[in-house]
């Protein structure tokens, strides 16, 4: 049985013996609520289809078949009465492996890629990386996509691309079917690819209603994995899904996509679908009280940092405009309080004095930090 608050598991002590870069990145008195990983213990079913692996030596090469497709198709069933057709999806390494070869499909160097902001960085990254420009469309009040703003954007000659992400980090924005119908209409009306990194889908908790885009419009990409929703991230596996005039793309994608999936990633994140309902749903149960936890704590502790209450995923963004840090706040925080929040500015233009602070930790680890954020901020005058 899946543990009733998967985030009071763990002491912090046994999180600090932990090798993974959220707690080697910093010195040792850094508490680190920065990169979004869990402070929680897999679900049952991974740790044990993967310690019988082990005992049995079945270290080898994953085998060639749609095992990873079908697993996702059966949640996706389940959680959203989403049909995938396994035929048209392609494994890959991980959802940023994915999104760039995605892109690789629909645009070419000097091509515009359009992105809503703030924003996961990668999608700013990736096709940056690849040559093509990007153009940040700011999410509008309330953080919620500005239609208006997108049809300029892609209206725009040289734009090929969407990159949107669903639901959105760092904001923690659930796109109603509405919005993806809407956006999906523009881009047939301007010939451009939407392509979507829903890794965050199952991080939606009860009474808020997720759509995945291809249940919405019939063409687009979309790229997931199981890594975040069921912190596995150091298990790579990931899967590319195009619908409708899309899925033909696929076809194009090379046999070498698929390599960067390891045989640990496949079974691990197989598992965390098929067996991992109870653990995922007192995540998202132990999310929602951290959220109110949170809220609670700096209304009253810091009352003038902008507080914006995420829909869905573990991460808060932050406004810090009014805490006399300057355009890093992060970097204050790091410096002065001793604890690691992820800077604004890499998630965008709009991000400058916002910083994303992961709640996946226990209410004592919160606490601490939002104890140390008080002593950074300057008081008031």
């Amino acid at each position: 049985m899946a543990h009733p608050e998967p985030f009071e598991e763990l002491s912090l002590a046994a999180l600090r013996a932990r090798r993974s870069i959220k707690w080697r990145a910093f010195d040792p008195d850094v508490l680190p609520l920065w990169i979004a990983e869990m402070d929680a213990l897999a679900p049952a079913s991974v740790v044990e289809a993967l310690t019988a692996d082990l005992a049995a030596g079945d270290t080898g090469y994953p085998p060639d078949d749609d095992a990873y497709a079908e697993s996702f198709a059966g949640l996706a069933a389940r959680r959203w009465g989403w049909a995938v057709e396994v035929g048209g999806t392609r494994l890959c390494a991980d959802v940023v492996t994915g999104l760039a070869r995605a892109l690789d499909l629909v645009t070419s160097p000097g091509d515009t890629v359009v992105v809503p902001t703030p924003v996961y960085p990668p999608l700013l990254l990736v096709p940056r990386e690849a040559g093509r420009e990007v153009v940040e469309v700011a999410l509008r009040t309330g953080y919620r996509l500005d239609l208006d703003a997108l049809d300029e954007a892609l209206a725009a000659p040289a734009a090929r691309a969407l990159l949107l992400c669903s639901p959105h980090n760092p904001t923690g924005t659930v796109h109603t079917a509405e919005e993806l119908r809407a956006v999906g209409d523009l881009a047939a009306r301007h010939g451009v690819r939407v392509i979507v990194d829903e890794i965050h889908a199952p991080l939606v908790p009860d009474g808020v209603a997720f759509t995945p885009y291809l249940a919405a419009v019939e063409d687009g990409i979309v790229v997931t994995s199981a890594s975040k929703a069921y912190n596995l991230a150091g298990l790579k596996a990931g899967v590319i899904i195009g619908g409708g005039a899309a899925r033909g793309l696929l076809d194009r994608l090379p046999e070498s996509v698929a390599y960067g999936a390891s045989t640990f990633g496949v079974r691990a994140h197989v598992a965390a679908w098929d067996g991992g309902d109870a653990w995922l749903a007192a995540v998202n149960a132990n999310i929602r009280t951290n959220v109110a936890y949170v809220e609670d704590l700096l209304a009253r502790a810091v009352p003038r940092a902008g507080w914006w209450a995420p829909e869905s995923t573990y991460l808060a963004w932050i406004d810090c405009r009014g805490l006399g840090l300057g355009e890093q706040p992060a970097a204050e925080f790091l410096a002065r309080g001793r604890v690691a929040l992820s800077d604004g500015l890499p998630f965008g233009e709009v991000g400058e004095g916002f910083a994303r602070m992961n709640l996946a930790a226990s209410r004592a680890t919160l606490a601490e930090a939002v104890d140390r954020m008080v002593s950074t901020v300057a008081p008031e005058s």
